[in-house]
């Protein structure tokens, strides 16, 4: 039973400290849309697709007004694309993308995920298409997000598919050079990705899913942030303290709305995602957290370690508040969507050497990074390889999702809007890797994925 303080406690992060439901996503399997012919093929996806999510946004929408939640955006994940073509007879994937597009406007969320492949220890013939085909559709297709898994603890990393995917995200920012190679920013390489990610641009509905379900993501950067403030000077056993109690009550705000969202949709519920997912908004900053606990800024010394302790307290608080908790899970670093991260990065307290040695304790990884458009396919393949080692040693997701900004140096700052921010053009290491990633064949797993 709420009392009355966790009432007003409620409406005050909502009001003041940014607190929101990041996403409602709707899972939805594509196999049986599956048909030898495209074009039936196609039909299909887009029916079932707007059969099935026809009243998401609005049921999203009547949650939102009656509760006075915010619910930021409503998405789609479906069934990696890659199993569900895998029987047209064509070599062109650019017609499931339009589908998955039309349908996807036609519902009105904002985005779908799911124009994914799984080549963790090899490629089929469909998987091969369908990372050809992505730089033409991230460029032809409004709202449609794609990913690629390349690694597992189990079975390695591919790194013929690091090669490849470095050679896919340069096209696609060539493609889309227009608008700063804004196709890269919905394109997310992974290692050891999870089934049921609410979260865009890496989320697909995975093979173990139900026929539809609904995910939920929350975040409450800013909630946390006010809450240590409250804590200034006091140990860390306090800190970590008051992180779990304020990722509790954010969390049980999610399940809230999961649960209602599902029961109105008539579609069971799958998991609360409870990732402190932060936004270019002043106040509502994974950075500002860790600046709290005593950091001049993120990036100095001590920046690992107070990451290590936030996403550790964000996930004991959650369990308690949910037995359903999925998805990724903890503390999301993207750079151009995080004020503070923006902030530390123009101000060069940031480096990608650092955030990489960040994402070892984090939910994901390099996440909406701009680079300078001149950096080989092969420096970011090798910058993918050293994400996916430290997923698949680790056991951990990982994933990298950047921008080689077509025309951009360091210094300058790539504007996407939005939930998306602005992204710091920032420096890479200027030696090659092109031998390293020229060898291809598979990293083998760890010897402590032999755990059967």
């Amino acid at each position: 039973m709420l009392n009355r303080n966790e009432i007003l406690q409620t409406i005050a992060m909502i009001d003041q400290q940014h607190l929101d439901v990041r996403t409602i996503t709707m899972g939805i399997s594509l196999l049986d849309c599956a048909h030898p012919d495209v074009k039936k093929c196609c039909d299909r996806i887009y029916d079932k697709i707007v059969r099935r999510a026809g009243q998401l946004v609005r049921v999203g929408t009547e949650i939102e007004a009656e509760f006075g939640i915010p619910i930021v955006n409503k998405r789609i994940s479906v069934t990696p694309i890659a199993l569900v073509a895998a029987g047209c007879d064509t070599e062109n994937y650019l017609p499931f993308a339009e589908a998955l597009d039309r349908a996807a406007q036609e519902v009105g969320v904002n985005f779908l995920g799911g124009f994914s492949a799984l080549v963790h220890k090899g490629y089929t013939l469909s998987d091969r298409r369908l990372i050809a085909s992505i730089p033409e559709v991230l460029a032809k297709t409004k709202l449609v997000c794609s990913s690629v898994n390349v690694a597992t603890t189990r079975a390695g990393i591919n790194m013929d598919a690091v090669a490849e995917m470095g050679r896919v995200i340069k096209q696609t920012a060539a493609l889309t050079a227009d608008s700063g190679g804004f196709g890269c920013a919905k394109l997310v390489v992974f290692a050891n990705a999870v089934e049921d990610n609410p979260f865009m641009a890496g989320a697909f509905h995975g093979t173990g899913e139900p026929e539809c379900v609904v995910n939920v993501g929350v975040s409450g950067p800013g909630v946390v942030s006010h809450a240590l403030k409250a804590c200034q000077g006091e140990p860390f056993d306090v800190v970590a303290e008051t992180i779990k109690r304020t990722a509790f009550k954010v969390t049980r705000m999610g399940q809230l709305v999961a649960q209602e969202a599902s029961q109105r949709l008539g579609v069971p519920f799958g998991i609360v995602d409870l990732s402190l997912a932060p936004t270019p908004a002043v106040g509502d900053s994974v950075a500002d957290i860790l600046e709290l606990m005593g950091l001049e800024s993120v990036g100095a010394p001590g920046t690992t370690a107070a990451l290590a302790l936030l996403n550790d307290a964000v996930k004991k608080g959650g369990v308690m508040a949910s037995s359903h908790v999925g998805g990724l899970s903890g503390a999301f670093i993207p750079v151009s969507e995080d004020e503070g991260m923006i902030r530390a990065a123009l101000n060069g307290a940031l480096c990608i050497e650092k955030l990489e040695a960040m994402t070892c304790v984090c939910s994901v990884g390099l996440d909406m990074i701009a680079v300078p458009g001149d950096v080989s396919a092969e420096t970011i393949s090798a910058i993918i390889a050293d994400e996916a080692a430290i997923g698949v040693v680790n056991n951990k997701t990982t994933a990298v999702r950047i921008i080689p900004a077509p025309g951009k140096v360091v210094g300058d700052v790539v504007e996407f809007g939005g939930l998306l921010g602005s992204a710091p053009v920032m420096p890479v290491r200027s030696y090659s890797s092109s031998d390293f990633i020229a060898r291809g064949g598979r990293i083998p797993a760890p010897l402590h994925s032999l755990r059967n």
